[in-house]
């Protein structure tokens, strides 16, 4: 039981130093003037999505999948959600997506780590942040947070 447990930590904290190395935005050069830059990060922020808030978004709304409240979602619950949801395409194949493992569970390492995958496949400039462009759905719900 300890030998699960200590794994599943140290491959939390592998997949946290992994994200934290890859989404780091570069740092700004220092011959910038601060008059230029201090403005352009807090439209970032208003229009912008970062990892975390990205991740936060997610999470809360794959939770609520977690029928049961076991701090992880099994392919019925997935199933069941989606379904729910109307959403479209196999749920079968999302989760497949999801559970790495292949243990029939998606749990919030599994979670955090493919959702940091997504960020990164649709943050496109690199910047660390989602801007509206970066967004899936961003033309039909400009204001909408993915």
């Amino acid at each position: 039981m300890i030998r699960p447990t200590i794994f599943v930590v140290a491959l939390g904290l592998q997949t946290t130093a992994a994200v934290a190395q890859t989404t780091t935005p570069p740092a700004p050069a220092p011959a910038q003037t601060p008059d230029t830059s201090a403005p352009a990060k807090p439209d970032q922020t208003k229009s912008g999505l970062t990892l975390e808030e990205f991740e936060a978004r997610r999470e809360k709304a794959f939770m609520r999948a977690d029928a049961d409240n076991d701090g992880k979602v099994s392919l019925a619950e997935w199933t069941a959600f989606q379904t729910e949801r109307k959403a479209k395409g196999d749920p079968a194949k999302s989760f497949a997506r999801m559970d790495t493992n292949k243990d029939g569970f998606v749990d919030k390492v599994e979670l955090d780590a493919f959702l940091a995958k997504r960020f990164a496949r649709l943050d496109k400039n690199g910047d660390g942040v989602l801007g509206a462009d970066e967004r899936p759905g961003h033309k039909t719900a400009p204001n909408q947070g993915q």
